[in-house]
């Protein structure tokens, strides 16, 4: 598994929209978005696995929005309707495990990280 890479993050204000983006693509296991704020535990954004199947943090529904690209070799993850509480490092994560009732959101399944890119939403 090659270095996971992630870009995208950056500055906005309440009720705007980020695309946060990472590679490369894995065809195995799952992949995942997640988050840490200053002084809190890393938690699950958003996973998905080979089949597209997804789940989302309760927080997020309907504001973000997790895919693959397979023709860009990448993961993305769409957030919409930004809100203060969103700010955090966002850390793009895979492993080659295959759930068969869809991929864990917890980050304590996943072994490989990316660096982190930075979320701030200002109010």
């Amino acid at each position: 598994q090659a270095q996971l890479m992630e870009s995208g993050g950056g500055s906005v204000q309440s009720g705007g929209s980020l695309r946060l983006s990472c590679e490369p693509l894995s065809n195995v296991g799952c992949m995942g978005w997640f988050r840490q704020a200053p002084g809190q535990e890393r938690e699950g954004v958003a996973v998905i696995d080979s089949s597209e199947r997804v789940t989302y943090a309760d927080s997020v529904k309907g504001r973000f929005t997790i895919s693959r690209d397979n023709a860009r070799n990448t993961l993305l993850l769409q957030m919409d309707n930004l809100k203060p509480e969103d700010t955090a490092m966002y850390y793009c994560g895979h492993d080659k495990y295959n759930w068969i009732g869809g991929c864990p959101t917890g980050p304590q399944f996943f072994k490989s990280w990316g660096q982190g890119t930075q979320v701030t939403v200002s109010s």
